[in-house]
């Protein structure tokens, strides 16, 4: 019984010894298979990156005489003008053209006209007795002072009432002007001059060309002593105030061509440095420049843009600010590669630098270019190869 179960049991045994034999075989070839797949990867060349080169444009430097213009801004002013008050008191009347903001006036024409009647009928009283008291004191001057009688009877031939008063005849001698002062002549006359040029007063008239730029009364209206009635201004020639760094003073001259123009660019006009401000503001520190400007088109209020020609800086170059580093470098072309090279900034403008020390024939960037930095591979791009 014991030897027919080791009989059976014998073939089990030599199929496992068989498959296990297959089974390291099997391992083995697969450890050979994959040490080989290991050896043939190992050696391949690993893939390389490929560079990104970027295009840039450049340009060429060389070394001029750049003139250097200091940019202002600043409102038209009249440089004439005039603000018109009442010194008397009375009623508006027409002057043949309406008082209002716009109404033109030619030197001397009557601007306001208040109502001066009874005053002026005071005035011809007082020069009617001025008349009173020469034709009085006439045949005493026959007598007495016969030598300058023949003066005082042509003075008062040529008096008229209607008209303004004229100067007394020249006092010759002491006893002439005993006798005329002592009548009271001399201060008749100067409270008649004193009477006209009161009445004058109420009439004001034009100083010069210009037009109304503001009226605050209208015919009809009662003026007051004092009042403020308008404001009048000379067409013809403005003035620009502008502030300047007090760095650029010394650059400002009086006499200095300046360019003009408009907000859009569209028109342009010429002006001359006026005046230039001994003192700098404590608190803007900026010093004030005055420009003289003309033109037909130029209106009082416009904002114009000043481009004051300062002086010329020789041997050297203008770029973008963009290009400038903080640290007074910028970049340079060589080989294809980027490089930093230090420069000395003299003049800064809104958009502009204007640099030394840079060598005629340097290649340096002429567009900024994001992330650059030195040693960077690129590809300059001439504005010969853009057009």
């Amino acid at each position: 019984m014991i030897w027919v179960t080791l009989r059976s049991y014998q073939p089990c045994i030599m199929l496992r010894k068989v498959i296990l034999s297959i089974l390291g075989l099997a391992l083995v070839v697969g450890s050979i298979f994959v040490a080989n797949t290991l050896i043939k990867n190992k050696n391949k060349p690993k893939p390389v990156a490929s560079k990104v080169v970027k295009t840039v444009f450049v340009d060429t430097v060389h070394n001029a005489t750049i003139p250097i213009v200091i940019t202002a801004n600043g409102n038209t002013v009249a440089k004439r003008r005039v603000e018109i008050y009442s010194e008397v008191q009375g009623v508006f009347k027409p002057t043949g053209k309406l008082f209002k903001a716009g109404q033109s006036y030619r030197k001397g024409e009557r601007l306001i006209h208040i109502d001066a009647s009874e005053y002026y009928a005071s005035v011809q009283s007082a020069k009617s007795n001025l008349y009173n008291d020469i034709a009085a004191i006439m045949p005493d001057l026959r007598l007495d002072f016969p030598e300058i009688y023949p003066k005082w009877e042509n003075y008062l031939s040529s008096f008229d009432l209607e008209a303004a008063t004229p100067k007394l005849p020249e006092i010759t001698s002491n006893k002439e002007n005993y006798f005329i002062t002592g009548r009271g002549i001399v201060s008749s006359y100067y409270n008649v001059k004193n009477l006209e040029q009161r009445l004058s007063k109420y009439y004001i008239n034009a100083p010069f060309s210009g037009v109304l730029t503001e009226a605050l009364v209208t015919e009809g209206t009662l003026v007051r002593n004092g009042q403020k009635l308008g404001e009048f201004i000379d067409t013809s020639e403005y003035e620009i105030e502008v502030a300047i760094t007090k760095s650029y003073a010394p650059f400002i001259k009086v006499g200095e061509e300046v360019v003009l123009s408009d907000l859009n660019g569209t028109s342009t006009y010429t002006g001359m440095v006026s005046r230039v401000n001994g003192s700098i503001d404590l608190t803007t520190q900026t010093i004030t420049a005055f420009i003289n400007v003309k033109h037909p088109d130029i209106k009082e209020g416009m904002y114009l843009k000043a481009d004051l020609n300062a002086r010329d800086e020789p041997n050297a170059v203008e770029i973008d600010r963009m290009l400038l580093s903080e640290d007074n470098t910028i970049f340079a072309v060589r080989d294809s590669v980027l490089e930093s090279i230090s420069v000395k900034p003299v003049f800064f403008s809104d958009k502009k630098v204007i640099l030394k020390d840079v060598k005629d024939g340097t290649v340096i960037l002429k567009k900024p270019v994001p992330g650059a930095y030195s040693g960077m591979l690129v590809k300059p791009y001439l504005d010969t190869q853009a057009q």
